[in-house]
């Protein structure tokens, strides 16, 4: 049985190739985004009070319906007022219910955006330049080491950012030095399970000063300070804020608790 994280690689080269033949990368270099300065993800990182960054995201392979018909307007200037660090727009249509438009859309947000996607190919670095992301997400499951390097090489050529994001501590191979923020997933892209003894078991394993973000699964203010005290600096959250059905008082309380700590 073919597990999820390869049938989406599967399908994300026949999207891939089908976009090619339907834009070039010199328009996609064309676009009002392409040349302007980036608002860099790692500073609101390391200057947040809390390193939220929080998830655009309508849908996922284990739960098709989070929040299918929101919309970019009614969600990002909730996440504004809250001042987080930075916004993960889900871009994967098939998979995540996301778009490219949504992407272009949170721009005048004035906030750092990631292009959170299963980039196989440096066409979509380009893209998401083109779009208006600030930072990209690598995932070191789906890339080799040259893969890593030639497309963070690329990413910060065009003026992007990158988060590479690992689950296996064997991954951490393919880290090269350059990387600006690393991700590490609690949940297991493979069977979706979430371990954070996992994670912080990883973190362990890294430099003190790497700027590690926490990715997927944080689903209380418990959660949240018990990552924040093995020494994550980011925490990108999605599904726990985009099920809310009052997102506002969501935010707030989540924010309240943990303040309190």
């Amino acid at each position: 049985m073919i597990d999820i994280l390869t049938q989406i690689v599967e399908h994300k080269k026949l999207e891939v190739s089908a976009k090619k033949s339907q834009k070039s990368v010199e328009e996609l270099m064309d676009s009002k985004y392409f040349h302007r300065q980036k608002l860099s993800l790692k500073y609101a990182v390391k200057k947040s009070p809390n390193g939220i960054i929080a998830e655009f995201k309508r849908k996922s392979p284990s739960k098709q319906n989070i929040n299918i018909k929101a919309e970019i307007d009614e969600i990002l200037p909730i996440y504004k007022n809250f001042n987080v660090a930075g916004i993960s727009i889900l871009t994967d249509e098939t998979f995540f219910g996301g778009t490219l438009q949504d992407l272009r859309q949170a721009k005048k947000y004035s906030i750092p955006l990631l292009r959170k996607d299963f980039i196989i190919d440096p066409y979509q670095i380009y893209e998401a330049k083109s779009y208006g992301a600030d930072a990209i997400l690598l995932i070191a499951a789906i890339l080799d080491n040259y893969e890593i390097k030639e497309f963070t090489a690329i990413a910060h050529d065009v003026g992007l950012e990158v988060l590479l994001e690992f689950h296996a501590g064997e991954d951490f191979l393919k880290r090269p030095k350059e990387i600006d923020l690393v991700g590490i997933n609690n949940r297991n892209l493979k069977s979706f399970e979430v371990d954070f003894e996992h994670a912080i078991k990883m973190r362990s394993e890294l430099p003190a000063d790497a700027i590690c973000v926490a990715e997927s699964g944080i689903s209380s203010a418990e959660n949240f300070l018990r990552l924040k005290k093995n020494n994550f600096q980011g925490f990108l959250m999605g599904e726990f804020f985009m099920k809310s059905e009052n997102l506002t008082n969501t935010f707030q309380e989540f924010i309240n608790q943990i303040d309190e700590d």
